[in-house]
């Protein structure tokens, strides 16, 4: 059944590319049932521990998501969704948690980084260079099976399930995922725009992608380059 979903997903995705993403956002100019952007990750069938750090900028005040990953047993396995301005709501298989009282800033970029570790399930969101307390979300818990990652969308079905009111709204960029928890240093160098490790199973700089409706590959503005 698994081979059957992964497969389906496959077949439903556009055309993949391969590209140093290292100067572009991915832009989602309007609410959509069906824009979104599959990543392809490097080949982890069971997972202990992640990292996902991402920028985004959004007008948006409603409900959407950030990133999606979802396994054939799980469709919010490792979620970062945002309900509203001022909160955060993080899944791990399926349980969620809401994190508030961290900057946001509408209209401007967000950096943002998640950790969590399965061992005794603490989990961390930094926003902005803040962080918040540590929490505990769903300990000993193991991500298995072939993910599903997607950008711009709230997965409710493996590789589907799409709702245009959850949809994002912007720009999104630097999108990193790693298999472990990453130091606050590198979390730092990260927010600060300066050079970190990049994910080891999502790398922004070594991306393979696919993008279904909507969505625009264009020049990044993250760094305020003056124009000669």
């Amino acid at each position: 059944m698994e081979r059957l979903l992964v497969l389906l997903a496959l077949l439903c995705a556009g055309h993949a590319v391969h590209q140093d993403l290292s100067e572009n956002v991915f832009t989602f100019p309007l609410e959509s049932p069906t824009s979104s952007v599959k990543l392809t990750s490097s080949g982890v069938q069971s997972i202990i521990a992640m990292t996902v750090c991402m920028r985004y900028f959004s007008s948006v005040t409603r409900a959407q998501s950030l990133f999606s990953l979802a396994v054939p047993s799980e469709s919010n396995a490792f979620l970062l969704f945002k309900p509203s301005v001022n909160v955060y709501r993080l899944h791990v298989q399926g349980t969620a948690l809401d994190i508030s009282g961290l900057p946001h800033d509408t209209d401007d970029w967000n950096s943002v980084c998640w950790t969590w570790e399965s061992q005794h399930g603490l989990t961390t969101l930094w926003v902005n260079g803040k962080r918040s307390a540590r929490k505990i979300l769903r300990d000993k818990a193991i991500i298995t099976g072939a993910p599903s990652i997607v950008l711009g969308q709230d997965q409710d079905t493996y590789g589907g399930g799409f709702d245009q009111n959850q949809s994002f709204v912007g720009d999104l960029t630097d999108v990193h995922l790693w298999d472990s928890v990453i130091s606050p240093c590198q979390i730092r160098f990260f927010m600060e725009g300066s050079a970190f490790n990049p994910g080891n199973l999502v790398n922004w700089n070594d991306l393979q992608y696919s993008i279904t409706g909507s969505v625009h590959v264009e020049n990044s503005d993250f760094d305020k380059v003056t124009c000669q």
